[in-house]
């Protein structure tokens, strides 16, 4: 009857468990988007333009031969990487960027945990 009980509670409960991770890794993904952000904007700031696309990221991180570059932005490098163990994207253009992940899926597109998630300042 125990065995029974405790099978009826990990019945219900574990999917409601799995759906909160999934939740909290897409959440802990935009959370560390928009501190990307705050530290590219910080970049900004010192620098007077936005890391290109060839140093990407990492400009956060290690000196450039960039006047003002007060950095490094970021404590280290493990905020490059999403929740599902990938850099981050980054694209700049036009005096604006983009910081993004495609989700647990890696693919464009998705719903859920496999959404993709964008910085604002588009």
């Amino acid at each position: 009857m125990v065995l029974a009980i405790i099978a009826l509670i990990g019945t219900l409960v574990g999917p409601r468990v799995l759906g909160y991770i999934g939740t909290a890794k897409s959440d802990t993904a935009a959370t560390q988007i928009r501190n990307l952000s705050n530290a590219v904007e910080l970049f900004y700031l010192d620098v007077g333009a936005y890391p290109d696309d060839e140093a990407q990221l990492k400009a956060l991180l290690e000196p450039l031969s960039a006047a003002g570059w007060n950095g490094p932005y970021l404590k280290t490098a493990a905020s490059l990487i999403d929740p599902w163990g990938r850099t981050y994207r980054y694209k700049s253009a036009d005096g604006q960027f983009v910081i993004s992940t495609l989700g647990r899926d890696d693919k464009p597109g998705g719903t859920g945990e496999d959404a993709d998630l964008l910085s604002d300042t588009r």
